[in-house]
């Protein structure tokens, strides 16, 4: 299993480091590859809608296999996948969600929350470089 408590430690970890240097308290979740939650951080005073919209950003990445920022804007009237969260409760178009692919394969997905869109999308992405290096 490729995320094991040590590559789901090493991730946090990442997370809160670059949340720290902007100055944030943010939330964090790593989900599995069918978007069940295989950790779920709330570091300082995140908000407390973190708790429900986080996890809902890693499941999303997962099970879609792309970004939420990307599938927000598929998600639009007139788009491929209009109104897509109206199947799926658990669904959410807010940025910050991003999947894991290992070897050309899902293998999960990863939810940060409490910045800015940008800022959200800044700390996934540095995480995102730490699992790719962590693959190597």
């Amino acid at each position: 299993m490729l995320l094991d408590d040590s590559l789901c430690d090493k991730l946090c970890e990442a997370a809160r480091q670059k949340s720290k240097e902007l100055g944030l308290d943010i939330s964090f979740a790593i989900a599995d590859s069918s978007g069940l939650l295989r950790v779920f951080r709330r570091y300082g005073e995140a908000l407390v809608l973190s708790i429900t919209l986080v996890p809902r950003k890693a499941y999303t990445a997962a099970i879609t296999q792309m970004p939420t920022k990307d599938l927000a804007a598929l998600a639009k009237e007139g788009e491929a996948l209009m109104a897509i969260q109206a199947n799926d409760d658990k669904i959410t178009l807010v940025a910050g969600g991003y999947p894991l692919f290992a070897n050309g394969k899902i293998i999960g997905g990863i939810g940060v929350g409490r910045g800015s869109e940008a800022q959200d999308c800044l700390i996934a992405e540095y995480v995102l470089e730490v699992f790719l290096q962590s693959l190597r």
